[in-house]
């Protein structure tokens, strides 16, 4: 089956504004939280999992979303997660407590798990040739970069003007009409013949999930507290029993031959340690622009606009600059300036302006996860053939949101075991210089793992 140029391109951008309004929602209530609390009664334990709770559900069911969207065809699972994502945002918006919140954010994650995969997979799968796969990689990793940091703006602007209700009431009408219109213009995929490995998907959810609860927990509770330990050993056994089965298993949720090639490999742990860099930055920055500045949501989401139109404009050279430097060159630059921006943003102080403190460290940021995340993106899944297509996405984007809440947690961890009391700024030093160091790591190991002069892998495209 063919699709038109002109509906290909419609299709591509309603795609995309999915992956837009994804990427959004795991910290478009972040600027909320304190109108939230008040709302509804949330303790200040408490809150933190109204992101927690999304990213748990998101990061821990990624695989079986993935391999649901191979079995049963990606406009079919696309449909399904959408419509799941959409009536838990409608619960949400309208939750009168908050258990009712944090359910409906639970199963906003799962609704997230099983379309995302089928976003990048049909975008790939639409592309007529490596060129034009590039190019919509491209614009996927700027939607997907911008989308966290248009998340805050567009939060704050509706918690301002309206009522936080509709950071989550907003995604109804959207997916609703993207419901609709993938429907018309986008033919069903080739569907694998198969079943899913339940065991195998039941492992890797609660693993990740052990793993985040442990990072969340250490920031809480502490590195050597008895739950924390507890999570960590659960989630070692629970990722060891996971790859067993998948070795054994006639149908694995996750072919282990993907992660044969060793820059496949680096470039998942380099997404995912800038991918949690860059989160935790969101966070922290986010909660200095509130607690020093003192910026309403709306300023404090406008803030980070220099960010998102620097992602956004980068990311139509990118393509370009892959070509002349390769993927290996612009990890490696990226990691680095991520991890100088990080450097900048350690010499914040109560005293600190937002043109003197805050403008060059972003920009410099912005460029940093520019170079980072197309590259990262495409070394990842170079070579992935269609019928793998739903489920290499998923593990791209287990990089991505187990490594951001990994992020969030650590960084956390370590600001609050150096923060004063009635001193917000006290422990950002310490925590944004380890964050500065970790983003090192990423560009070794891009170094070490991916070669300075790729050999171009066999890439297959299906029309549709």
């Amino acid at each position: 089956m063919t699709v038109t140029l002109i509906h290909r391109k419609t299709a591509i951008a309603i795609i995309l504004t999915v992956q837009l309004m994804l990427a959004m929602d795991f910290l478009i209530v972040i600027v909320s939280l304190k109108n939230i609390q008040l709302d509804l009664g949330f303790t200040a334990t408490d809150l933190s999992w109204i992101p927690n709770a999304f990213a748990l559900a998101f990061g821990g069911l990624l695989l079986m979303g993935g391999r649901l969207g191979d079995i049963m065809g990606q406009v079919r699972a696309f449909q399904v997660g959408l419509a799941i994502f959409v009536f838990a945002s409608l619960t949400g918006g309208m939750a009168q407590s908050p258990s009712i919140l944090i359910i409906a954010r639970i199963f906003q994650g799962i609704g997230s798990a099983l379309a995302a995969p089928s976003v990048l997979a049909l975008i790939t799968i639409l592309a007529r040739n490596e060129d034009e796969k590039n190019r919509s990689l491209s614009l996927f990793v700027a939607v997907s970069s911008v989308g966290a940091s248009l998340g805050l703006i567009l939060g704050g602007a509706l918690t301002a003007f309206i009522s936080w209700r509709w950071s989550l009431l907003i995604n109804v009408p959207v997916g609703a009409i993207a419901f609709v219109a993938i429907a018309l213009l986008v033919p069903e995929t080739a569907k694998l013949r198969g079943k899913v490995d339940f065991l195998g998907a039941l492992t890797a959810t609660a693993g990740s999930a052990a793993l985040v609860f442990g990072f969340i927990s250490g920031g809480e509770y502490g590195w050597i507290a008895l739950t924390t330990t507890v999570s960590f050993i659960a989630a070692v056994a629970l990722f060891m029993l996971f790859i067993k089965i998948e070795t054994i298993v006639k149908e694995p949720l996750l072919k282990l031959s993907i992660l044969a090639p060793m820059q496949r490999r680096g470039g998942l742990l380099v997404m995912a340690v800038i991918c949690g860099m860059h989160f935790a930055t969101l966070f922290l920055i986010l909660q200095y622009f509130q607690e020093v500045l003192g910026y309403n949501p709306l300023m404090a989401g406008v803030a980070y606009l220099p960010l998102t139109t620097i992602v956004f404009l980068l990311s139509n050279y990118i393509p370009g600059l892959i070509t002349k430097f390769g993927n290996r060159s612009l990890l490696i630059t990226g990691s680095v300036l991520v991890a100088l921006s990080l450097l900048g943003f350690s010499e914040l102080s109560s005293t600190s302006t937002y043109s003197a403190g805050i403008l060059i460290p972003i920009v410099v940021h912005s460029i940093g996860i520019a170079l980072v995340f197309t590259p990262g993106s495409i070394v990842i899944l170079e070579g992935i053939k269609d019928e793998d297509a739903g489920i290499a996405s998923g593990v791209l984007q287990i990089s991505q949101q187990i490594g951001g809440a990994i992020g969030i947690a650590a960084v956390l961890s370590v600001y609050t075991a150096n923060s004063k009391p009635q001193d917000f700024s006290s422990g950002l030093s310490t925590a944004f210089l380890t964050a500065a160091a970790i983003s090192v790591v990423a560009a070794i190991i891009a170094m070490i793992t991916i070669p300075g002069k790729q050999k171009k892998l066999h890439y297959t495209s299906q029309t549709v």
